[in-house]
């Protein structure tokens, strides 16, 4: 059922290419200029089947070369259409060759038609998509082609898998059970620990699994290879949680010493033009949201003055880039004697502290709008890692490896941690493992994303405590 399941929704995702190309290359018809002589003639559509039957080849052909019909589970929409802009492109080029060398002189079109075609064609096929893909998340979500998932690790790790797991039923995902060499014949948040991690091919054959996720991110690479090995047999698909060194080779480059081999890593500083693309895009955005947020800002100020004693902005030092501190500007959402019998401690869920109007700040992370004042003159960036205070900063730097290495980018408003849900009182080493990651990867493109995550999660009500 699996593989018919699979075998339709690549075929009709390729239907849904073809069909929105034909309808971009109709509409790029019908807009092209009409002479202005009545001697010439608009040739009838028919006279532009062979360009459209060329198009549409080189545009299925380069869609395949670009894996864009290599369907993957949990895949954002985002980064779908994000692969589909430059596809399309190369294949309207690839198109317009295919045409030259076939037709040569015989086939005469305005060059201004290749434009709305290739316009039309970004839209359409990303309309297309986006359908494809909410109609997949909805089959999905009633069973179709799910994945039968076994958790290898019932820890920390395993847990979070299986959470997410439970929070995007529109992956397809149906958790089995976990293997755990400590927990075996128990049952973890519901799930059965189905037996030890050296049972893994038993059980994955006896319960017909189709993915593995393996949370050990603290297993050695010898005890990771062990695992894996014991299901090579299997047609099961494998996945490992990465422990942090993981993240940071995700992208290296092979390279040798006089023929000794090194891994050289990927240069992940942010300087000349990509420095300066990031510092524009943080003043543009920053700017513009000021203005257009002052009257809010003024409301909200009132509506803190109002409830509680105390100022309307609150001032914490936090460590921003180069591990130096700045003042991070907030609205006060607890009380001004929050801390006086604890000391610095983190907001936790459902903080007594808040105040009533702070906890409808935080909810929707109101409270953090004056750090675009931060942003604008320089001390923050829009995305980057969340800052902490001094003090938790040096306990992590003791305690958690390459944590100080968040340090060089600028703080952010948001983050990629922040934008999959680790904010607050979670845990700080997977939270510096999405930084690193963001570090290690960084590009305009994940910081827009990352800004789209963030305000989806905070219209949804998912901001702080």
């Amino acid at each position: 059922m699996r593989r018919y399941a699979q075998f339709f929704f690549t075929t009709s995702l390729v239907g849904v290419d073809v069909v929105m190309t034909g309808v971009a290359f109709a509409l790029a018809y019908l807009l092209r200029p009409r002479e202005a002589t009545p001697n010439q003639v608009v040739p009838p559509f028919t006279h532009y089947l062979g360009m459209l039957v060329l198009s549409i080849v080189a545009l299925v052909v380069v869609f395949f070369f670009y894996r864009l019909y290599h369907l993957r589970r949990g895949m954002s929409r985002l980064d779908e259409l994000y692969a589909v802009f430059p596809a399309v492109s190369i294949s309207v080029i690839v198109g317009m060759a295919f045409t030259a060398f076939v037709y040569r002189a015989d086939l005469d079109y305005p060059r201004v038609m290749i434009v709305y075609f290739w316009v039309g064609a970004l839209f359409l096929i990303g309309l297309g998509r986006l359908a494809h893909s909410t109609l997949r998340s909805r089959l999905y979500q009633r069973g179709w082609s799910e994945s039968r998932t076994l958790i290898v690790g019932a820890n920390d790790a395993g847990t979070m898998i299986l959470e997410k797991i439970h929070s995007s039923p529109q992956l397809g995902y149906r958790p089995i059970g976990f293997l755990d060499d400590e927990r075996a014949g128990q049952t973890v948040m519901g799930l059965p620990v189905l037996g030890k991690v050296d049972q893994l091919g038993e059980v994955v054959q006896a319960h017909n699994i189709g993915e593995v996720i393996i949370a050990l991110p603290e297993a050695s690479h010898q005890d990771l290879l062990s695992v894996i090995s014991r299901c090579e047999d299997g047609r099961v698909s494998l996945k490992v949680f990465p422990d942090v060194f993981q993240i940071m080779a995700a992208e290296v480059n092979v390279g040798d010493l006089n023929g000794l081999p090194l891994l050289t890593m990927r240069d992940v500083a942010l300087r000349g033009w990509r420095l300066t693309a990031k510092r524009v895009a943080d003043v543009v955005i920053s700017a513009t949201v000021l203005i257009f947020i002052s009257p809010l800002l003024l409301l909200i100020a009132f509506l803190v003055k109002l409830d509680s004693r105390g100022p309307a902005l609150y001032t914490q030092e936090r460590m921003g880039l180069d591990a130096h501190p700045f003042p991070c500007l907030k609205f006060r959402s607890m009380r001004v004697d929050a801390e006086a019998e604890t000391g610095p401690v983190w907001a936790r869920h459902a903080d007594p502290r808040r105040t009533r109007v702070g906890a409808m700040l935080r909810k929707y992370s109101l409270d953090e709008l004056p750090n675009f004042i931060n942003v604008f003159l320089g001390q923050m960036s829009l995305v980057g890692p969340r800052p902490e205070r001094p003090v938790f900063v040096e306990q992590f730097r003791q305690t958690i490896p390459r944590y100080m290495e968040r340090h060089h980018f600028k703080a952010g408003i948001t983050g990629w941690a922040a934008a999959n849900g680790l904010r607050g009182d979670t845990s700080i080493w997977e939270r510096t493992k999405y930084d690193l990651y963001y570090i290690e990867h960084w590009s305009l493109w994940l910081d827009f994303k990352i800004l789209w995550l963030t305000v989806w999660a905070i219209l949804k009500g998912k901001g702080a405590y």
